[in-house]
């Protein structure tokens, strides 16, 4: 359980933090830019939620479950599984928690018309919103696969394949409180030449 009584430690104060099993790493490593970066997009989830929480009922429960996934997702890679045995079962993602987003995309979809352009960022209040929460989600998921590739390194499969299918639900989501598409602003190749 966590237990924060002190925000802050001073420990950090030399460019390092900790990992879940306690070891130091800069806080430019990869690994902490990439938990950053999923933090960061459940900073971009909750501003969207701002916009979702009084109109869009069931997308706001789907985000909300969606932030809480992020923190697992955080506490997955803060603690990265070297075949050591830690004294505690670490938190993982799980490939339930991605068959469930997939559920959720597949309801928000049913309602969509097919698209014959790119979408542009933007719309009502809400899309703006989760489409940023996509791209800062998307570059999350950049930095995991690029952390997967050191082979000193281990991320887990399933938070993987979570953080993509998270990208692909921000997108319908925007689509979704964007009227169903309706509202959708398209990409019109040229356009400005």
């Amino acid at each position: 359980m966590v237990k924060l009584n002190k925000i802050y430690t001073r420990t950090g104060d030399d460019g390092t933090t900790g990992l879940g099993t306690g070891e130091r790493r800069l806080k430019s490593d990869l690994r902490v830019d990439a938990y950053g970066t999923v933090d960061e997009a459940n900073a971009c989830i909750g501003m969207a939620r701002v916009h979702t929480a009084g109109t869009h009922p069931a997308i706001d429960a789907m985000l909300s479950r969606i932030q809480n996934d992020f923190f697992d997702l955080g506490a997955d890679l803060a603690v990265p599984d070297d075949g050591k045995p830690l004294g505690y079962e670490p938190l993982r993602i799980t490939a339930a928690q991605t068959d469930r987003v997939e559920k959720d995309i597949d309801l928000l979809n049913k309602d969509l018309q097919p698209l014959k352009s790119f979408v542009l960022n933007g719309g009502t209040p809400a899309a703006a919103a989760l489409h940023l929460a996509r791209t800062v989600a998307r570059r999350a998921e950049r930095l995991m696969v690029a952390l997967a590739q050191d082979p000193a390194e281990h991320v887990n499969g399933d938070g993987l394949k979570y953080i993509n299918r998270v990208s692909d639900f921000l997108f319908v989501a925007a689509r979704a409180v964007n009227d169903n598409g309706n509202a959708d602003v398209l990409w019109v190749p040229g356009k400005n030449r």
